[in-house]
């Protein structure tokens, strides 16, 4: 992988009271990064940047992740923000780090505590309007141990060609959902849901495919663990996601057992705020290999405190049409046709929903969720 530095047009953007929380969101990776940049330099951010060898952009871009540092060197506390695990889901992201660093975040950070910003982990999936990689992995699944034998995920062998059928038309919707209907009559609407999304290792033009190898964001998230956060002793993470809850709301999700002292570290952060897969009380299903667990992994020293938000925003059979419809036309369909722009502008509005009260929205609970993290960094 490959160091850089980061464009930094439009130095000088205005800071503090006046910023436009709306004009912080960007309608396109190649709109986001230098929007991120220019606010991480203005708010004097240390930028380091990662080029991504094996994809490029729609246009022919190259497509890099990029980090901005902020704090002392040796800052015992770090709060780490993560834009764009799932590509299409960095416009939220993006939109948090960038209104966070216009608002003047950096400078009030608390003494002896930093923060380490990373934009575009997925830099393709930005780029593409997809949720996976450029290998067609969901980098949330791919944080499993490769060396040793995959989850096995029954329900998704069960309906795997109803998830990714051979057309994308009347005839295939009214076939899939008769498949997903009758496995919803035995497992539950909640069931189905996690059948198709908790991940599986077994299809790897389907959805939800957590991937053979590490990807190449998984090698990079791991190398800027170790060289940004090294000397922390106390790191938080928050993960931005959309697609599932009530339309605007932030939902704190830990990904991590109920029995592991992260969980109970993240509890006294956030209180009845956080939810959890496996106790049962979030809106999603349990999965492995999430991106997070990276962190612990690499830094065994600290004391790592991770949580994904999760901001809603449409019905989730409608978010999971989505996603199944852009991976069928990724491997089967016509990008240029009609019915290709149409599914491309779809799944980037199940996801990045269009308007002013969303982002606003999308800010005030990042904003809130961030105080609480340095409050538990440094309380």
């Amino acid at each position: 992988m490959t160091g850089g530095s980061c464009y930094i047009p439009n130095k000088g953007r205005k800071q503090g009271p006046m910023v436009s929380i709306p004009e912080c969101f960007s309608e396109s990776y190649a709109e986001a990064r230098p929007k991120f940049c220019a606010a991480a330099a203005a708010a004097g951010g240390a930028l380091r940047s990662w080029l991504n060898p094996k994809a490029r952009g729609p246009n022919g871009e190259a497509l890099f992740l990029d980090t901005a540092r902020f704090g002392p060197a040796d800052a015992e506390n770090m709060l780490v923000l993560i834009a764009g695990t799932h590509g299409v889901e960095g416009h939220c992201g993006s939109g948090a780090e960038i209104a966070w660093l216009r608002m003047g975040g950096p400078a009030r950070l608390p003494q002896d505590t930093g923060s380490l910003l990373i934009h575009a982990i997925n830099p393709y999936g930005f780029a593409w309007s997809r949720r996976v990689t450029e290998d067609n992995v969901d980098l949330n699944r791919n944080f499993v141990d490769h060396d040793k034998a995959y989850p096995i995920n029954a329900g998704y062998e069960e309906i795997a060609a109803a998830v990714v059928p051979q057309q994308w038309d009347d005839a295939s919707h009214a076939a899939t959902a008769r498949v997903f209907d009758a496995y919803a009559q035995t497992h539950g609407a909640y069931g189905l849901q996690g059948a198709i999304s908790s991940g599986q290792y077994t299809h790897p033009d389907g959805v939800f495919f957590g991937g053979h190898k590490p990807t190449w964001s998984n090698r990079a998230i791991r190398a800027i663990a170790r060289t940004e956060l090294c000397a922390a002793r106390r790191v938080g993470v928050i993960d931005f996601h959309t697609g599932l809850g009530p339309f605007g709301h932030g939902e704190l999700i830990c990904a991590v057992a109920p029995s592991a002292k992260s969980f109970a570290r993240a509890r006294a952060w956030y209180g009845d705020e956080m939810t959890s897969p496996e106790s049962g009380t979030s809106t999603s299903a349990v999965v492995v290999g999430v991106m997070t667990d990276a962190f612990p992994q690499e830094l065994p020293d600290a004391e790592v405190t991770s949580v994904a938000i999760e901001y809603g925003t449409y019905a989730v059979p409608d978010v999971l049409n989505a996603v199944r419809a852009d991976n069928w036309l990724h491997q089967k369909g016509d990008m240029s046709s009609a019915q290709g722009k149409a599914i491309k502008a779809d799944i980037k509005e199940r996801f990045f929903p269009s308007g002013d009260k969303w982002r606003e929205m999308v800010w005030q609970r990042a904003d809130q969720t961030i105080g609480w993290a340095l409050k538990g960094l440094t309380g």
